[in-house]
């Protein structure tokens, strides 16, 4: 008897997912902006449960983030297989290196991947390849019309071998609605003897939607499903528990069932847009979605669970463990494990656009708690270490220890304002916070500091950001060199979330 299982299945900020199928095994992709490393690929052998398998992009040399604004850099990839080897095309928005859509490689998901091939198309995003049956590989990817939001979805042959583009253009969609803005997040698949496109539009807010089109051949003309868009939630309101839902890949097991991984909102949306996973059937040559539920029935795989990890990391390996993120890229290694995590003070700030000591991981419930322990001796007023929330450089919750002070600083549009301050002694000191929906409550060595505060500047909404919430670990000499560290003996975090009726 099939049990059923609980959406999103990655929860927090994991938008624009992409899978493809290896036999029994499945591989999938996220975007991450400005993170570092980038594009955390995960396994699963049953589409419900996933286990990170590491980054893509995880070598500076690969991935050229430096200075990127939020909410810039590696946008909406795609992750196919074909003769044993395993392809990611994305895009890097605003580089200053590199700019553009770009292959990587690997035989084996976990890695190494390759140094990225760059394709160019710099005004072109969200791309995607189609290894056809003749041997043939098909780019498509989505650019813009106008300043207006109007794009169009395009499609060149891609020369596998010397990893660049060739022959003639083809533009095979704008959009199922007269005027739609933002069609885009294409993926071409064969089935049978047509070739179906499905596509994102409307944006990626409330009005998200998927639609589809097919065709005969891979250059067009396409025609589109008169019942699209096939899937949207536009139509249920902003109250509804799953928002926002679009940019699909679909793939079949080997059974011959059908299903979507999407993104898509819950309210409030702190957590940004995150993966869900529903079926897909098939009616008059036309997939077929019903919607996206929080509950849904569990495909018609065997059940499989991988090992589940450990709540508190001590960071007592070698490496960080997968679930943890810089901001742009590493230049050097400013963090050391073993015996706890040690972050060594730099000049850089979390107000800026560098790429400061903090080592994040994604907010992935409304209710959780977090909590860590704090070595630190600053040598002056202007160094501090703690724990924070964080949207990007203008939208921050900061908890952080100073020269005989504790601060709660909320930093909101660029500006920060002092909310709590108490003098602490010398020694350990123990960091906690506590959120339920939007209300944040952080605690100094077990007693309530500042009272709740409210956690909005963390909502992407309010930021006009395309990531979710981030919480960490961070130290910063403000500016002036450093011989300082802060030592972190434990991360704890702890989802609070209400059992599953």
């Amino acid at each position: 008897m099939l049990t059923g299982f609980r959406n999103p299945i990655l929860p927090g900020s994991h938008p624009d997912p992409s899978l493809c199928r290896v036999g029994s095994d499945f591989y999938l992709v996220t975007s991450t902006f400005e993170w570092f490393p980038g594009l955390p690929i995960f396994h699963s052998r049953d589409l419900v449960n996933w286990r990170p398998l590491g980054h893509v992009l995880d070598r500076p040399e690969q991935l050229p983030l430096d200075g990127i604004r939020p909410s810039g850099g590696l946008y909406a990839p795609t992750i196919r297989y074909h003769d044993g080897v395993f392809h990611v095309i994305c895009t890097l928005v605003d580089g200053t290196a590199e700019t553009g859509n770009f292959v990587v490689t690997a035989t084996d998901p976990a890695g190494p991947w390759s140094k990225p091939h760059w394709l160019g198309e710099p005004d072109s995003f969200d791309p995607s390849l189609l290894f056809d049956d003749d041997g043939r590989v098909w780019f498509h990817a989505t650019r813009p019309v106008d300043a207006a939001g109007h794009t169009e979805i395009w499609l060149r042959e891609l020369d596998p071998a010397a990893m660049r583009l060739i022959g003639p253009e083809h533009v095979i969609w704008q959009g199922a609605l007269r005027g739609v803005v933002w069609a885009e997040g294409p993926h071409l698949y064969r089935i049978g003897d047509r070739y179906h496109l499905v596509a994102a539009e409307g944006g990626t807010a409330l009005d998200h939607a998927v639609s589809v089109a097919r065709a005969t051949h891979v250059t067009g003309p396409y025609e589109g499903n008169p019942r699209n868009p096939v899937l949207t939630h536009r139509h249920l309101g902003a109250d509804h528990p799953i928002g926002a839902t679009g940019h699909a890949d679909l793939i079949q097991t080997a059974d011959g069932d059908w299903w979507a991984v999407l993104l898509a909102i819950r309210p409030p949306g702190i957590l940004g847009r995150e993966t869900f996973l529903t079926p897909v059937g098939w009616q008059d040559g036309w997939p077929v979605i019903t919607g996206v539920r929080l509950v849904e029935t569990h495909p018609r795989l065997p059940e499989h669970r991988w090992p589940a990890e450990p709540r508190c990391d001590t960071f007592d390996g070698p490496e960080l463990g997968p679930h943890w993120n810089q901001l742009r890229t590493p230049r050097d290694r400013f963090w050391q494990t073993g015996d706890g995590l040690w972050l060594r003070l730099r000049p850089e700030t979390l107000t800026e656009r560098g790429c400061p000591s903090l080592i994040a991981r994604r907010q992935q419930h409304v209710h959780f708690a977090a909590f860590t322990a704090l070595d630190f001796a600053p040598a002056s007023a202007t160094e501090c270490a703690g724990l924070v929330l964080l949207q990007n450089d203008e939208f921050q919750l900061r908890c952080e220890i100073t020269l005989g002070l504790a601060r709660l600083i909320r930093r909101a549009a660029g500006k920060d304002e002092l909310l709590a301050e108490q003098p602490i002694g010398e020694g350990r000191i123990r960091l906690a916070v506590e959120a339920h929906d939007q209300a944040y409550e952080f605690r100094l060595d077990g007693a309530a500091f500042g009272g709740p505060v409210d956690g909005g500047v963390l909502n992407p909404h309010t930021a006009g950001s395309f990531t979710g919430a981030y919480l960490g670990l961070y130290a910063s000499s403000h500016g002036l060199p450093s011989t300082t560290t802060a030592h972190f003996p434990y991360f704890e975090y702890r989802s609070l979330e209400p059992p599953t009726p």
